[in-house]
């Protein structure tokens, strides 16, 4: 399996984080990168290689204009006021607030953020472009005939939506890879989203499309981040209704009602009839993440991705989370060895 890295994702190299109410650095940080690629290269996975650039048009079938244009230029004005830290936004439009971008940066970040805990820094959104690159290098390797490919994409980007941003993530890089299949030919495109955390962006992006199936198992959002998002009755709209499957899952949930879930939304996108598979692989349900609540053991990991194999797809794996950070390359790639038969 070719795996597409680029070290220029520590660019994106965050010092701050709110996270119960101090700021702390942040749990998605360069090293998580470094473990997953380490353990690519020392289990002979397969070839690794550098990401095209594709420019912003692939970027703008999934995101709108404005908000690509605020992420471009959010670090310079945000600098520009004289401020000396990251930008965190501090005021958001709620609800009977008028949905107006604002003029000032400070009031751009509250309209485009959905959360406050991720900061943006210098690099970001270079590093959001590069990964956003890595995503879409991946599904050409799809397109070209591969059976399978795994995008190592930091910052992550399942939680980012049409035009916002949070958890981590700027731009969507498995709904822009899922795009580019689409455009190029795939009739039907299926994401499966294994991340713990809700992928809200991607759901946002699909979820009047009956084009690209969306199924994610997940914390229940009643007491799991982004909380707004990821409830099982919502199934879509208009052309997209019954094409968004959520299985949110209680805290504590282990292998085996884990493994229904999954069997459930493999289901679902056999019966969709997809052409090409995206999965949004987020490692965070492993039993020693600092910052979810499920617990699945390594060699699970492994079992999974075997069972994603006998789908029989083209598949691209897009990395979203994992925050125990020692063993993230050992979970990622017992997922992709999984799926090639290796275990």
């Amino acid at each position: 399996m070719i795996t597409v890295y680029s070290p220029e994702h520590r660019l994106r190299d965050a010092r701050t984080e709110l996270h119960r109410g101090e700021l702390v650095k942040p749990f998605e940080c360069p090293e998580r990168a470094q473990y997953v690629i380490d353990r690519v290269r020392s289990e002979h996975l397969g070839q690794v290689i550098a990401p095209h650039t594709f420019g912003r048009a692939p970027l703008l079938r999934v995101h709108g204009a404005g908000y690509v244009e605020f992420l471009a230029s959010a670090w310079v004005e945000w600098l520009a006021t004289g401020a000396r830290c990251e930008a965190i936004p501090d005021c958001w439009p709620a609800r009977r607030m008028t949905q107006r971008v604002p003029v000032a940066i400070a009031g751009k970040l509250g309209y485009y953020a959905m959360a406050c805990e991720t900061s943006i820094s210098a690099g970001t959104w270079e590093a959001a472009c590069i990964s956003a690159d890595v995503a879409l290098t991946g599904a050409q390797q799809l397109s070209s005939g591969a059976r399978g490919a795994f995008a190592l994409c930091r910052p992550p980007g399942h939680h980012a939506g049409h035009d916002l941003y949070g958890g981590y993530c700027f731009l969507n890089n498995a709904a822009i890879a899922a795009q580019y299949l689409r455009d190029r030919g795939a009739v039907r495109v299926a994401i499966l989203d294994v991340d713990y955390h809700h992928g809200n962006g991607t759901q946002d992006i699909f979820y009047d499309r009956g084009d690209v199936l969306v199924a994610s198992l997940h914390g229940d959002p009643a007491t799991t981040f982004p909380y707004f998002s990821g409830y099982a009755d919502e199934t879509g709209s208009g052309t997209g209704a019954g094409f968004n499957m959520n299985l949110p899952l209680p805290g504590g949930t282990g292998f085996g009602k884990w493994t229904e879930a999954l069997q459930a939304a493999l289901g679902q996108i056999s019966s969709f009839g997809a052409d090409a598979l995206v999965v949004s692989l987020g490692v965070d349900t492993f039993v020693g993440d600092p910052i979810s609540a499920f617990t699945l053991g390594s060699p699970d990991f492994g079992t999974y991705g075997a069972l994603i194999g006998q789908l029989g797809l083209p598949t691209l794996f897009v990395m979203e989370g994992g925050y125990a950070v020692a063993e993230i390359g050992l979970n990622v790639v017992n997922v992709l060895c999984g799926f090639e038969g290796q275990t």
